[in-house]
């Protein structure tokens, strides 16, 4: 990069310290939230989004919970005029939500987007215009004294449309390019619309700080906030507002500092969509407070349909690794991972804990309309025994003893790693299923009594590489007896080591699951698995399939 001394610091830092936001740990309510998807985000499209598209949208959005939706640029396009009267004229906007529209500073745009109003029950009018010194000089060509009578008239021109226009209107003012004009002209510009307006307790004025461009680091941005908020005019009658674009890849740093700052309201985006870079994604800064223990007063819990229905009206894609709505973002492919995450999930469930505390997953997936099952735990070769062991769980009730998990786990790893792909639950349970679970490729009890005495004792029926024979043995137990019945008749070497079992619900029916690992004269483990609905028969049906992976007949 050896071009850099081309570039140089665009932004102003105020001219006093502004650090009071640096002595607050975490944004304590949720901002008002403004959903500009319609405008910002519908304007960075490829294809913009048609009338009944927009329509559609538009319901999407009150259904999360915005009550300030950005609905255009009536003064753009036949199609955002025509969206505006739409949402007006078939009475598609709820008593409590409030459109916005945006205007520049200029009268038959002015005028125009009033019309386009005429008769709506809530509405924000948002009036901009650029104020950075690259602006200024380079586009405009114009002094600052210049720059605020643009500002100023537009503002005395929308007091006049709105003295004359039917419905109920709010003002808005940007001064555009914000992170690129000097703190003290933006308080300058930004007061002398405010002292036009003229705001009160019961029609407050939004100032909207916009980061157009991303200029700088976040506590630059957040020191400006806090300047504003010191510098304006009738404080308690302005909303703050905070409207930042990603350039830097900062725009939920930069909005969560600017709301420390003092900032009381958010535009955004679903997603981050918006020119460029995009606009900070609300979702995440949302459920960034949610994890906190702030209610956003927005419904994400079922993000995957949302995503779903983004991404067909935008045409867009949501990355697989956006923070909380990507598809992969709660996977685990990591066996340390899965591992540890099946533990906290284990943990969380033996001392019943409301409280969400998961190793590696900040935010209860469930929560969000994802699935443990599908979206945590995902197999592949980097997988480990203790992911694979809370699949095979979860989804089928087969709890393995823990050596016994750590051969499956190998085996699965070994079947992902050869065929270079991600295995589904129902691939996992099908190994399982083929190295475990009551084989009788070689060996077979097709029948087996029981006498009571002072021990078990047994006549087993088996056939052996297709002979059948019977044999008879002794024990402590009926496994036990079973077990030195093939022992001492086949002449086999092997310590009946491991045997554990638990119950599996299949459909409506109760089944047993028996697990056996036997030892082998070298040392090695050999692991079979019975199923059945009957105990007995399942623990008899583990042993022959432990005998059938040993090798030793």
């Amino acid at each position: 990069m050896k071009f850099a001394n081309k570039y140089q610091r665009r932004y102003f830092m105020p001219p006093y310290p502004c650090l009071e936001w640096t002595k607050r740990e975490y944004i304590e309510k949720p901002p008002v939230w403004c959903s500009v998807d319609l405008r910002d985000g519908n304007q960075a499209l490829i294809i913009p989004m048609s009338l009944e598209e927009k329509l559609e949208f538009f319901t999407y959005l009150v259904n999360v919970g915005f009550k300030e939706i950005e609905v255009g640029f009536p003064a753009a396009s036949d199609t955002e005029y025509e969206f505006c009267r739409a949402l007006i004229e078939r009475d598609l906007i709820p008593d409590d939500v409030t459109i916005q529209v945006l205007t520049q500073s200029r009268e038959h745009i002015i005028k125009k987007t009033f019309e386009a109003l005429e008769g709506c029950k809530n509405a924000i009018v948002h009036l901009y215009n650029s104020t950075s010194v690259a602006q200024r000089e380079q586009v405009f060509r114009k002094s600052k004294e210049e720059i605020i009578e643009i500002a100023t008239s537009g503002a005395k021109l929308m007091n006049e449309f709105k003295a004359n226009t039917k419905g109920n209107f709010r003002f808005e003012y940007s001064p555009e390019s914000f992170t690129g004009t000097e703190p003290e002209f933006a308080a300058e510009i930004c007061n002398a619309v405010i002292d036009i307006w003229k705001p009160t307790p019961d029609n407050k004025v939004i100032i909207n700080l916009p980061v157009t461009v991303a200029e700088s680091m976040s506590h630059v941005y957040a020191s400006q906030i806090e300047y504003m908020c010191k510098e304006l005019h009738d404080r308690e009658n302005i909303i703050v507002s905070l409207h930042p674009h990603n350039d830097r890849g900062c725009a939920v740093a930069d909005t969560e500092l600017g709301l420390l700052a003092g900032a009381d309201r958010v535009e955004g985006t679903l997603f981050g969509n918006g020119e460029r870079t995009g606009n900070v994604d609300i979702i995440t800064l949302a459920l960034n407070m949610y994890t906190h223990g702030i209610e956003p007063n927005l419904d994400f819990s079922n993000l995957p349909e949302l995503t779903q229905n983004y991404e067909r009206l935008t045409r867009m894609r949501v990355y697989e690794r956006m923070p909380y709505s990507g598809a992969l973002v709660f996977a685990a492919f990591s066996g340390s991972h899965q591992d540890a995450i099946a533990k906290g999930m284990k943990y969380r469930e033996e001392k019943k804990l409301t409280q969400w505390n998961v190793p590696y997953i900040p935010i209860d997936p469930h929560d969000l309309g994802r699935e443990y099952e599908g979206d945590v735990i995902r197999i592949n070769s980097q997988s480990g025994k203790g992911g694979i062991g809370y699949l095979m769980e979860q989804n089928y009730g087969i709890v393995m003893p823990p050596k016994m998990r750590e051969h499956f786990g190998y085996t699965v790893k070994g079947v992902s790693d050869r065929a270079h792909k991600e295995l589904k639950p129902a691939e996992v349970y099908e190994i399982f299923e083929k190295t475990y679970v009551n084989l009788k490729n070689k060996l077979e009890v097709t029948e087996a009594h029981y006498t009571q005495g002072e021990q078990i004792s047994t006549e087993v029926t088996v056939k052996i590489h297709g002979e059948t024979r019977k044999l008879r043995g002794m024990g402590n137990g009926r496994l036990d007896a079973v077990s030195n019945a093939i022992k001492d008749n086949l002449g086999l070497d092997y310590t009946l080591s491991v045997f554990t079992e638990n119950a599996v619900e299949v459909s409506s029916k109760s089944k047993a699951a028996s697990y056996i690992g036997i030892t082998l004269p070298n040392g090695s483990a050999s692991w079979g698995v019975g199923i059945d609905t009957d105990i007995i028969n399942s623990s008899i049906k583990a042993l022959v399939s432990a005998l059938n992976n040993s090798g030793l007949i």
